[in-house]
């Protein structure tokens, strides 16, 4: 098959030839016919993920059809229409049977663990615990910007955020991530403040829902701005970049009781974030992770 390679982090990557995947025991081979592209890539062939080796096929939000089915499989067969959140889990630690695979103790990441989607074929492991059949009328373009970008906005929002009509969220960051963060929160009747550095995702930002923006880079306090637009503070504020800065300018910027949300990566420099810690304690705010969205929780066909 034909796949996207890298042979050394942050070298170009290849068009090249090389062999068919097999399906795991457990697992399936899945015809790749749409792959997105995620900051996460970049982070990954920069040699941000200590999980990747090189060679390596990147990819990690995709959609397709099941080629072939390992030993195993009890629920899918050749021909199914399928996708698959970023992150999968194995089906049988303690995290897989409380229903967070999204935290799975050995969980697996197509792009990262193994050989993504930037491919003709990629194998899918724990199939059964993993696969999300698609409807026959959604596209295959449409399903692949659903399984990251879009499926770990919405656990972000709705589960880890509790996010509630009337409430303010401010969203750090309109990327891929961020958009899709503004378009569900407005969906769910917030008042959303867009936050970036750019004035056309600003835009993009409004035209998608959001009631007011605020531009990092012409304002001289992030959060105090954010405070005044709110009326005293965002109930939940989320960071969609990643970055020791927009972090803490997220917890900063909540009201008493206010929920900040961590999806963007933190690596490197960025790994270690200061925390307005005072504020957090005297205003009993919560800080919360959000690792994608587990398979259970995407509505079925």
């Amino acid at each position: 098959m034909k796949a996207v390679l890298y042979r050394a982090f942050g070298v170009r990557p290849e068009i090249e030839q090389i062999e068919d995947p097999l399906p795991v025991k457990g697992g399936v081979v899945v015809k790749v016919m749409a792959s997105g592209v995620c900051r996460s890539d970049w982070h990954g062939w920069q040699g941000h993920d200590p999980d990747i080796e090189l060679p390596h096929v990147p990819g990690h939000e995709l959609a397709g059809v099941i080629e072939t089915v390992g030993e195993g499989v009890a629920n899918w067969t050749v021909g199914d229409r399928v996708t698959v959140p970023f992150v999968g889990g194995c089906g049988a630690c303690p995290q897989c049977d409380s229903g967070n695979q999204q935290v799975c103790d050995h969980q697996f990441q197509p792009g990262f663990t193994h050989w993504g989607s930037f491919a003709e074929y990629v194998s899918i492991h724990y199939a059964d615990v993993n696969l999300v059949r698609l409807p026959d009328e959604m596209e295959y373009s449409t399903a692949a910007s659903l399984g990251c970008r879009f499926a770990t906005s919405f656990r972000a929002i709705v589960d880890q955020g509790r996010v509630a009509a009337d409430q303010w969220v401010a969203v750090h960051g309109c990327g891929g991530v961020g958009l899709s963060a503004v378009m569900i929160a407005h969906a769910l009747g917030a008042n959303v403040i867009a936050v970036d550095i750019e004035d056309d995702q600003l835009t993009l930002a409004r035209s998608l829902g959001a009631v007011a923006s605020v531009n990092a880079k012409s304002v001289v306090n992030v959060a105090e701005t954010i405070r005044d637009l709110s009326g005293g503070g965002a109930h939940v504020s989320m960071d969609a970049i990643g970055s020791a800065e927009v972090s803490f300018n997220s917890i900063d910027c909540l009201r008493k009781r206010g929920r900040h949300i961590q999806v963007g990566l933190l690596v490197n420099d960025n790994g270690q974030v200061k925390i307005p810690m005072a504020r957090v304690l005297a205003n009993e705010l919560e800080i919360l992770g959000s690792h994608g969205m587990q398979a259970q929780g995407w509505p079925g066909p």
